[in-house]
């Protein structure tokens, strides 16, 4: 079997793997929903930047990790939450919170991706991706 069953979990195991082995960046296959999650990433302060690398097929998505001055990652926990054999979804009143409110949760949502504050303003809710801190 080729291919991969959940995307995100891939997405999210890549980045935690490279950062443990404390690398500068790391490669991941690029897609729409990846796209996303990494610019929330971005917006939010826990990568330094990405940038997309055209390979001739769906292209890579390179990140750059963010450390603090003790070495330790910008991304303490990420959590995948929603899966393909249970997708957990939350309406707008009751999204959930990462420890009260200083780590972000990621959404899919009838607006497009985007994190727990954002669905909060605009009112809507959806399938709850991941939880990071």
């Amino acid at each position: 079997m080729s291919g991969i069953s959940d995307p995100v979990s891939n997405y999210m195991a890549r980045l935690r793997n490279a950062q443990q082995a404390e690398e500068t960046y790391v490669d991941i296959p690029a897609s729409k929903l990846k796209r996303a999650m990494t610019q929330i990433l971005l917006e939010k302060g826990y990568i330094k930047n990405f940038v997309n690398i055209d390979d001739g097929k769906q292209g890579l998505l390179r990140l750059y990790l963010k450390y603090d001055e003790y070495d330790q990652p910008a991304i303490r926990t990420m959590e995948r939450v929603s899966r393909p054999g249970r997708r957990e979804y939350a309406d707008a009143d009751s999204l959930p919170e990462v420890k009260n409110g200083l780590g972000i949760v990621i959404l899919s949502t009838s607006r497009g991706v985007m994190s727990d504050k954002e669905a909060r303003r605009f009112g809507v809710g959806g399938e709850v991706l991941a939880k990071i801190f």
